[in-house]
């Protein structure tokens, strides 16, 4: 039977999330890949406990993550439903509803009949009562985002989740959603966008608005879904994610790759591997509440969690990282 160090919460940095009383972990860790049904429960049970012995308090879904879509949930719930459950209060539990689930015209979207029915799903599948934060995925354009906060109002009322977020949601249509749930008594506690070195379209506005709203950050792909790490910096490697994803392969591109090696010469400066340095940078000015990282090892995660041990730069590094980016918004 597992049982959680008793120092893990000593060298943890915990944030506030936004305006609320939540705090999360400045490492939050994903289930989107790396613990579905392809990956042994045993080797999930393995990430899960030894993130969780390093302070990671949050554990972030979504009804889709897996794969197949689902299976993420279940492998979680089944560790809530033994070793983890008298450690649930210390937890954070956030899934997600928006993309393609099952079939027919009620199985994505954000109308209230997809929304609320996905949470029920959602909750047997992680055998629990409530989630702490449940996130609509994605802006819907062909519902009204009325009827959409209206069911994440309806959610907390019910006591299905205790906070809501909004996940890939732009600054205008944050804007309106935090707008809308205001009014209706359920404030908006975090947006979860992807944010990283090459990735900066959040300083173009949402940034702004989500400080204005009081809005915590989870950042996704803070990694550049693994660009910003040394795999990349001589080939692809045989059994990466862009060796078995075109899309992701199209990305990892001749100019992509002379600029992480770039950036990596700043990250031997600072005595940090490229992974650490990465999520130091977004988290460097402490407008992000939590870097949300995957993992296929617990080794990825002791690395990950070590960033925590320098995150402040110089002009000089700021500069220079601009310089090899690009600090357009």
């Amino acid at each position: 039977m597992y049982t959680a160090t008793p120092s893990r919460y000593d060298d943890m940095i915990y944030n506030q999330c936004g305006k609320s009383g939540l705090k999360l972990p400045a490492i939050s860790l994903g289930l989107w890949q790396n613990f579905g049904a392809d990956t042994s429960q045993a080797k999930v049970k393995e990430k899960i406990f030894r993130a969780f012995d390093l302070g990671i308090t949050h554990f972030d879904l979504a009804n889709n993550y897996g794969p197949p879509p689902g299976s993420a949930e279940a492998a979680m719930g089944t560790i809530l439903n033994s070793e983890l459950n008298r450690y649930r209060d210390e937890l954070i539990i956030s899934t997600k509803a928006g993309y393609d689930m099952w079939p027919g015209p009620y199985g994505d979207g954000g109308s209230r009949k997809y929304l609320i029915s996905s949470l029920d799903q959602s909750l047997k599948r992680l055998n629990l009562d409530y989630v702490d934060i449940f996130y609509h995925h994605r802006y819907d354009p062909n519902t009204p985002l009325e009827e959409t906060m209206a069911a994440l109002d309806a959610i907390v009322r019910q006591g299905k989740a205790l906070y809501i977020g909004l996940s890939n949601y732009g600054p205008k249509e944050t804007k309106q959603a935090a707008t809308i749930l205001k009014q209706l008594g359920t404030p908006c506690v975090v947006n979860q966008p992807s944010y990283s070195m090459l990735n900066r379209w959040i300083e173009g506005g949402l940034q702004d608005v989500l400080a204005e709203e009081g809005i915590g950050t989870v950042a996704f792909a803070p990694l550049a879904m693994g660009l910003l790490t040394s795999k990349y910096l001589h080939a692809i490697p045989e059994g990466s994610r862009a060796a078995k994803n075109d899309w992701f392969k199209a990305n990892v591109t001749e100019e992509q790759v002379g600029k992480v090696k770039e950036l990596h010469k700043i990250a031997e400066n600072r005595r940090q591997t490229m992974a650490q340095f990465a999520l130091a940078w977004v988290l460097r000015e402490g407008s992000v509440t939590s870097a949300l990282i995957g993992a296929s090892s617990i080794e990825q995660i002791e690395e990950n969690v070590a960033a925590l041990n320098n995150l402040s730069f110089s002009r000089e590094e700021l500069h220079a990282i601009d310089s090899i980016v690009g600090s357009d918004k």
